[in-house]
This record gives structure tokens, sequence and C-alpha cells, in this order.
């Protein structure tokens, strides 16, 4: 049983990680054991993603004055939750490990300001994260000057057999 005390100090700081969250995911943990839980929480603290077994009246007493007061009707049963700055990271490990485990349900979340269901967490977990996109913009943008800079580097005869070839069109 938690004092108080120890129950104000847990409000504040549910409402301090809520609020600094740009993504909050609420799972279901009921059936996994220690070992897949601990193995969850080292693959989303790899990429700075904080994974908690909550209290769940007392949460909800944190959800109120936050963005994410819309979640309170999640919050039933064994309930564990996602914190992090990058939606796209945190949704997809969660969809990829409640795949391999069963016991593991996504329930919903909230990114920046938008309330997601199952679906919509799903959806987001499809997403390319930051620096796949960022790379697929850079592989785009880098064929064209790599066309380019052969073309210059070919020997003379290949350019004007490729001249010769534009100019019969």
């Amino acid at each position: 049983m938690m004092s108080k005390d120890k129950k104000q100090v847990y409000i504040k700081e549910m409402t301090k990680q809520l609020d600094a969250s740009e993504a909050v995911i609420v799972t279901h943990y009921q059936g996994l054991t220690m070992k897949q839980l601990d193995d969850l929480r080292s693959k989303m603290r790899e990429h700075g993603i904080q994974f908690k077994i909550t209290k769940n009246r007392i949460t909800k007493l944190a959800l109120e004055n936050t963005k994410c007061k819309e979640l309170s009707d999640l919050f039933k049963g064994p309930t564990a939750v996602a914190f992090s700055e990058d939606a796209i990271t945190s949704a997809k490990i969660l969809t990829n490990f409640s795949k391999e485990n069963a016991n593991l349900k996504i329930l919903g979340g909230i990114m920046g300001k938008d309330i997601l269901d199952l679906a919509g967490v799903q959806n987001v977990a499809t997403l390319p994260t930051l620096d796949e996109a960022r790379a697929k913009i850079v592989g785009i943008l880098s064929s064209p000057a790599q066309k380019i800079a052969s073309i210059l580097l070919a020997p003379a005869s290949k350019i004007a057999i490729l001249a010769l070839a534009k100019s019969k069109k």
C-alpha cells in the first residue's frame, strides 16, 4: 500500500511524464513473464523510450490535468505505458513485440494531440522513422547527381554515341 506522500509524488511524476512525452501508448501486459517484460524494456531503452507499469487509479488522477486525459478509459486491468519522443519507433517496437508475444495487447495512445486506437498505433508503426525518411530523401536527391557525374566522367566516345542517339530521336 502506498502512503499518501508517495501517491502525491507518483501523481506529480506521471503528470510530468505525460505532458513531456510526444507519444504515449497504453498496453495490457497480463501473461508476460518478467524475462519478456525485461526484454521489452531493454529494446525500448535502446531508443530512449520508457516502458512503465502503472497504478490505474492513481494514474487516472494524473491524467486529469494533462493532454492525455482522453486515455483515462484505457486504464483498466494490468496496464503499462510507453512514454517517448518518437511515436513511430515506440509503435514499431510495441507492434513487433505484440506479434511475437500475444500477451502484450496494445490498447491505444496519443501522438502529439491525436488520440490513437489500436489501428492508429499499427498505422503509425508502418511509417518510416526519421532516419529512414532521411535516407530515402538522400537516395532520391543523389540519384540524378550520380547520373550527371557518370556522363561527365565517361570517355568522349561514349558521350559522342549518346549525343548521336539523342539527335536521331
